[in-house]
């Protein structure tokens, strides 16, 4: 199965939508909209902004390898 690297994370806000490269090794826990400002947090079992606001989950969810 191909790891997918590139996720488009959509804030909950403002709805901006941008694709950013995912850590592979790390979960990311923050994430800042370019636009309005907020600081994106994991929402309550999920590991990262990745599979709370992303259209792809992280690395390490897709190989079913658990959480960061």
């Amino acid at each position: 199965m191909e790891i997918i690297l590139k996720s488009e994370l959509t804030c909950p806000n403002c709805g901006r939508q941008k694709v950013e490269a995912m850590p592979t090794e790390a979960c990311q826990f923050f994430y800042e909209c370019e636009n309005c400002k907020t600081v994106l947090r994991p929402k309550e079992g999920d590991c990262c902004v990745y599979c709370s606001y992303g259209s792809v989950p992280c690395p390490p969810i897709q190989k079913n390898s658990g959480c960061c």
